[in-house]
């Protein structure tokens, strides 16, 4: 693996050069960028995938839905659909896309929209919905066609953009120096116990400007909740850490680590089983995962996914395999440390009501 790193070394290069002219050809003014009068927030990060885009993004519609009318817009990765979509109640996986689904699935108040050209995708937002008070760009760092008021950039705090590299030897999808276009940066996944000296650490080290934020936040897990209609042994997350199940823990993520870390301190055996991010999921690969499941000798086992990856198991073609298990999800929220919640939230609500 080491040697082939090596060896795409030259193609990371060429990469960044490319990524690094298109955007020169911005910040020159020869491709333009398109502003709006409605407060626009982008999400996204310098590296592909695994750094906690869709906890956050759920956290900002929940800090912001009490008092504005929120709408999501995503490309809407993985979906057979085209152009712009706006979700509703009947939309699935092929409509919209995995992680737009979520968004609707738990918030059915707020506007969820897709579309590859984020630009006409808010304008047809605007135009078809006009109560809308702000909008969440969905991973749109390196979209610069589009110039949101607020650009919202994540670094995972096991895999720092400092300390990564560029596709496709690393994950970065653009050299570091990009961060300079970030207004708030968030240091994700940070370990539970968080001491004042890595923060300060890594202040040192990722030295925002002066008109930069940053804050560090953590992954909360929240209690498992059902999936199929196995009801056998439903019990709390807690009850299921005390007795010691198994799990065998179902993934198509682009980092499911801090995930099977966080069971493994907590049960007896964790089994993982792995796919590529946004995977496709097929009648095979849930046998396959059933197999495993079935062969595991302890009766006190269950079956564990994330809530992404739920959006594609929810297919009517997989209901006869997985509900013949006790399948369950377990979502997760972000929580910020040392009191930036308060700092975080206040920035955010002040751009929207400012704008």
């Amino acid at each position: 693996m080491k040697f082939l790193r090596i060896l795409l070394f030259p193609f990371s290069i060429l990469y960044g050069l490319l990524v690094l002219l298109r955007n020169k050809l911005y910040d020159w003014g020869i491709f333009s960028s398109t502003e709006f009068d409605i407060p626009i927030i982008s999400v996204g990060n310098l590296s592909v995938g695994g750094t906690g885009k869709t906890p956050h993004i759920e956290y900002l519609i929940r800090l912001l839905g009490s008092e504005f009318s929120v709408a999501t817009l995503s490309r809407g990765y993985g979906r057979k659909t085209k152009g712009f979509v706006l979700a509703d109640t009947q939309s699935g996986v092929t409509d919209i896309g995995d992680e737009p689904l979520q968004f609707k699935t738990k918030f059915n108040d707020v506007l969820v929209a897709v579309d590859e050209n984020r630009v006409r995708g808010v304008i047809k937002t605007i135009a078809l919905l006009p109560s809308v008070k702000t909008i969440l760009l969905d991973d749109a760092f390196q979209h610069r066609a589009i110039k949101p008021g607020l650009s919202v950039v994540l670094t995972d705090f096991s895999k720092l953009y400092l300390n990564d590299r560029m596709m496709p030897t690393g994950s970065l999808r653009e050299f570091g120096s990009g961060i300079k276009r970030a207004d708030i940066l968030i240091v994700t996944k940070c370990p539970e116990v968080f001491l004042p000296i890595d923060r300060k650490r890594l202040i040192t080290e990722i030295a925002p400007l002066p008109n930069q934020n940053i804050y560090f936040s953590k992954i909360k897990y929240g209690k498992f909740i059902l999936v199929g209609n196995k009801a056998l042994n439903i019990l709390s997350k807690e009850e299921y850490f005390k007795q010691n199940y198994s799990i065998v823990l179902l993934t198509g993520i682009a980092n499911a680590q801090p995930l099977e870390n966080y069971l493994k301190e907590n049960v007896k055996n964790v089994v993982p089983v792995k796919f590529p991010d946004h995977h496709k999921f097929t009648i095979n690969d849930l046998l396959s995962v059933k197999k495993i499941f079935d062969n595991i000798a302890s009766t006190n086992k269950v079956l564990l996914t994330t809530e992404k990856d739920t959006m594609r198991l929810k297919e009517p073609a997989f209901s006869a395999i997985l509900n013949t298990l006790p399948f369950f999800y377990i979502p997760i929220e972000i929580e910020f440390t040392d009191g930036d919640e308060i700092k975080f939230n206040e920035q955010i609500l002040n751009y929207v009501r400012t704008n």
